[in-house]
């Protein structure tokens, strides 16, 4: 039987610790240290560089381009809801066109007859002109036979009676001259120094004609700019007036951000400067590259609808916030759309600052209108080549 000092030796032998592993061990825990410092000390630098310039106060912002009816009718078709995609020109809502197009077919009436008036008055002239010429031969052929009998009246070849007809030949042939000549000139006067589109009773009855073709386009609401549908309120059969709100129009690669930043936090900042912007739909995962437009004029509290009373015996100081435009890249906001409203965390680097610039001013204007004059005008056209005849 074995001792109670060998039985314990037995259980509970004692074995010497593998170098390597506590080597490993002590690397690892080497290599976390020293991850952990050095993420800590990015941090650090990243909160601590004065040259950024960060808030998560900021939201997606966007233009509303609301579609309205320029003029009175009942609601026949809609085109659009909301989000809908629609591109520039495309038909949202159409009205009753029936009492444009009455009074169209009236104007292009009284514009054709106006035009053959007018070419009436031009072959008038013609006439005119042709009988002056006429009568202006026949005086000067009464005033050669009259100078002829005035030198053979002395030989007695002539009759004095034969030269008296032949002055009140010339008489009459002045008196038609002079007639002829006032004729001209009345014709004259109505067409002179003008085309036949160019003469004022055409040009009266052919702005009619125009206005009437303005209306029935006017009855075909257009997109005056591409972008997703909203706030849809319109319904068929409705009967809408000048001016009143349908839906809207959202283009959404025009969006921007506006970062609401402390007043402390504006020393530095200028357009031109450079901007990232991270969207909460995303994450931190999709980054947009922005530039800073500018600050606007007053803080959020200025341009409140009830702006504060501060010259009050209970004034608490509080720190305002100003908005600062960012502009976005149009290439991105089509890879990662955004919507108006949407929450964002902005950070301006503020290193680079050129006072003296300003962004350049952006121009917008929609091309609807002049198309639609053009139509008018088309119109127009038209209806005086149908009624020029063959002596245009």
């Amino acid at each position: 039987m074995a001792r109670p000092d060998q039985r314990m030796t037995t259980t509970n032998p004692t074995t010497p610790a593998d170098p390597r592993a506590v080597r490993r061990k002590r690397l690892a825990w080497f290599g976390i240290l020293l991850a952990t410092t050095a993420v800590a000390a990015g941090a650090w630098a990243y909160l601590s560089n004065p040259a950024l310039r960060h808030t998560d106060d900021a939201y997606v912002g966007g233009q509303l381009v609301q579609i309205t009816s320029e003029m009175s009718g009942a609601v026949t078709r809609i085109l659009a809801d909301n989000t809908d995609w629609v591109a520039a020109g495309d038909v949202l809502v159409e009205l009753d066109s029936t009492d444009a197009r009455i009074e169209l077919a009236s104007a292009k009436a009284e514009l054709a007859q106006a035009v053959r008036n007018v070419r009436g008055l031009f072959a008038s002239d013609a006439r005119s002109d042709a009988d002056v010429h006429l009568r202006l031969a026949e005086f000067n052929k009464a005033q050669g036979d009259l100078n002829v009998k005035q030198t053979l009246i002395s030989s007695g070849a002539v009759s004095r009676e034969s030269l008296r007809h032949a002055s009140d030949a010339l008489s009459a042939a002045q008196a038609a001259l002079a007639s002829a000549q006032q004729a001209r000139a009345q014709a004259l006067a109505l067409v002179n120094n003008s085309t036949l589109a160019s003469n004022p009773p055409v040009q009266v009855a052919a702005e009619r004609v125009r206005a009437a073709a303005l209306a029935i386009e006017r009855t075909r609401i257009t997109a005056p700019v591409s972008g997703m549908v909203a706030q849809r309120s319109i319904q068929l059969g409705r009967r809408v007036g000048p001016g009143e709100k349908m839906m809207t129009v959202v283009p959404l690669d025009r969006l921007w951000v506006d970062a609401n930043f402390k007043e402390i936090q504006l020393q530095g900042v200028c357009a031109g400067q450079p901007a990232k912007v991270t969207a909460d739909i995303y994450g931190r995962s999709i980054t947009y590259h922005g530039t800073v437009r500018g600050i606007e004029a007053g803080t959020g509290a200025a341009f409140a609808l009830l702006p504060a009373q501060n010259a009050t015996g209970n004034w608490i100081k509080v720190v305002q916030r100003a908005p600062v435009r960012i502009s976005l890249d149009p290439s991105e906001l089509i890879q990662h759309p955004l919507r108006i409203g949407m929450s964002a965390e902005v950070e301006v680097d503020t290193r680079t600052c050129d006072s003296t610039a300003a962004p350049a001013k952006r121009q917008e204007q929609s091309a609807i209108h002049d198309a639609r004059a053009a139509a008018a005008d088309a119109v127009v056209r038209q209806v005086i080549a149908d009624n020029i005849g063959a002596d245009r």
